[in-house]
């Protein structure tokens, strides 16, 4: 089964990723993606890049970023292969727990949804 990790991240803080981070997450991708449980992750720009798309009445509008309203919000995503929810998690909780003390962060895990599956 494949899982969605949804980093979440307060964009207003201006934070980025220390030099340690960066190091024990590339070793930390390395496993995962050799032991054949992450197939793709990334970090997302900030709002103030994007853009939504709205469909609202039969009516389309775009809005463009930042996003006012928005304190929270999709920073980055991880895409795992996992034989349930509980391993999905374990494998979220170890990239969660690398960024120490250093953030505030919190992801959400969600089983993608697969047509005859």
């Amino acid at each position: 089964m494949r899982f969605m990790s949804l980093i979440r991240v307060d964009e207003n803080t201006g934070q980025v990723p220390s030099q340690r981070l960066i190091d024990e997450m590339t070793v930390l991708i390395g496993e995962m993606r050799a032991a054949g449980k992450l197939l793709d992750t990334g970090g997302l720009q900030p709002t103030a890049k994007g853009r939504r798309v709205k469909l609202h009445d039969g009516k389309l509008s775009k809005i463009d970023g930042p996003f006012a309203e928005a304190k929270e919000v999709v920073g980055g995503y991880a895409i795992l292969e996992a034989a349930d929810l509980d391993e999905a998690t374990e494998l979220t909780r170890r990239f969660v727990a690398i960024h120490g003390d250093e953030w505030n962060i919190e992801c959400e895990v969600r089983q993608i949804e697969e047509p005859g599956i």
